[in-house]
């Protein structure tokens, strides 16, 4: 009897210690709204408005990235030269300057998918920037294709950085004319989506 409660006992004292250990990881994971950076490109703004969604969950600094020489309007021409850049590793000199990056434990990077790879600006931020040690948070729009290497690439370019879960989904087609999307019952479901997105990767505010 004095063996059966002691065992009792101790799967009680185990199980308050399992909620305890719980508990104290989900309080860790809130974010102080100071110490986040969103940084986004976005050619039609569907990108843009994923990142309104996160920093209305967390709140941060909105960055938007720019080119000192901006991409053509032109859709074919832009995915010409995209094309070139990625097979020669052209990065595109950055308008944006962040100097105060020191500053940001948690950055979200967010950009369309071009060509099934992340957009050479991107490239751009991530090697000139040193996010060693932060937090990285990648977000995507595409046109229904997914992310490609877009994920893959963020990692190998911030090797010493830790990289959450990523959140992608679909947003406008610009080679069918088919730009900004995320209005009305697409960006209904977009908030819900992204919501739901830092609660499982737990980044709250």
């Amino acid at each position: 009897m004095l063996q059966l409660l002691l065992g009792f006992f101790l799967l009680f004292s185990a199980c308050s210690s399992s909620q305890t250990e719980d508990l104290d990881g989900q309080e860790a994971s809130y974010v102080n709204p100071d110490k986040v950076l969103i940084v986004y490109l976005s050619r039609t703004n569907n990108t843009k408005a994923i990142a309104e969604m996160i920093q209305k969950q967390v709140g941060g600094k909105l960055v938007a990235l720019e080119l000192e020489k901006p991409y053509p309007k032109d859709y074919r021409q832009i995915v010409d030269q995209v094309a070139n850049e990625n097979a020669t590793g052209f990065l595109p000199p950055l308008k944006t300057k962040i100097t105060t990056i020191q500053n940001y434990e948690v950055v979200f990077i967010g950009f369309p998918t071009w060509g099934m790879q992340l957009p050479p600006p991107l490239k751009s931020f991530l090697k000139e920037y040193n996010l060693s040690g932060k937090t990285i948070v990648p977000f995507n729009t595409n046109a229904g294709y997914g992310i490609g290497s877009t994920f893959e690439t963020v990692k190998s370019l911030a090797p010493n950085s830790k990289i959450l879960e990523g959140f992608s989904i679909k947003g406008g087609v610009e080679r069918d004319g088919i730009y900004f999307v995320m209005e009305g019952d697409k960006a209904k479901e977009g908030e819900m989506k992204v919501k739901q997105w830092l609660q499982q990767i737990k980044i709250l505010r």
